[in-house]
């Protein structure tokens, strides 16, 4: 039996949204193409998903010279020395976890859309700002970038929910304190996507529930 096509997975993940309660034309799926080809990139802008995804800016940017359309998103760490590669570059920095990163972004492209990345799941390998100090950056960040929501990952093992519900109530404190709609709530990865879609989640990235399993090498947690 032939492998499924991106489109025949786009549909099922269509179905399990609607079968959530929730309406597919509002919850807005990011196609993690890290460690595809730009064959892979096509396929996806093809079956109608426009987001593309990628962790590391150099291997997104040799892409974008390579595929037209598309509105490429940075979902992985940025560091600061790459900070003049990505700003401007990228439709949305879904990774902005510090004051720091957001001057230095603001430097270099003061109207970027970004999201601050929160570690809702309290793990030290995991980059993103405390939950505790998550309402302050959005403040802080907002009055220098576009910040358009928050990012969160759930965690490597468990019940992903708490942490989840975690995050759309800092969305929320975060709205109240900056007088404004935060619309972007992106969690909900290949593994967790259903939880995500119950805690209110109105962004996924997903991978390999779009693409099936990548090389194992180069296999990611998206």
């Amino acid at each position: 039996m032939s492998e499924p096509t991106v489109i025949e997975r786009l549909a099922r993940i269509s179905a399990l949204i609607a079968a959530s309660g929730r309406n597919p034309d509002e919850v807005a799926i990011v196609a993690v193409t890290k460690g595809f080809g730009v064959e892979t990139c096509r396929e996806a802008l093809a079956a109608g998903l426009q987001m593309l995804g990628e962790n590391r800016v150099q291997e997104a940017l040799s892409k974008m010279e390579e595929v037209t359309g598309g509105r490429w998103h940075l979902i992985g760490h940025l560091q600061t020395n790459k900070v003049k590669l990505a700003a401007g570059r990228f439709a949305l920095i879904q990774t902005v976890d510090s004051a720091h990163l957001a001057e230095a972004i603001a430097r270099h492209a003061p109207a970027q859309a970004v999201l601050v990345e929160v570690n809702i799941a309290r793990e030290p390998q995991r980059s993103g700002v405390s939950a505790e100090d998550a309402v302050e950056l959005v403040a802080t960040a907002s009055r220098l970038l576009d910040v358009q929501g928050v990012m969160g990952m759930g965690p490597a093992e468990g019940d992903p929910m708490p942490a989840f519900n975690e995050l759309r109530r800092l969305r929320d404190e975060a709205e109240q304190r900056i007088g404004k709609p935060l619309p972007v709530l992106s969690m909900g990865m290949s593994g967790d996507f259903q939880a995500a879609l119950a805690a209110g989640s109105t962004m996924l990235r997903l991978g390999q529930a779009l693409f099936g399993p990548r090389e194992p090498a180069r296999r990611a947690p998206f």
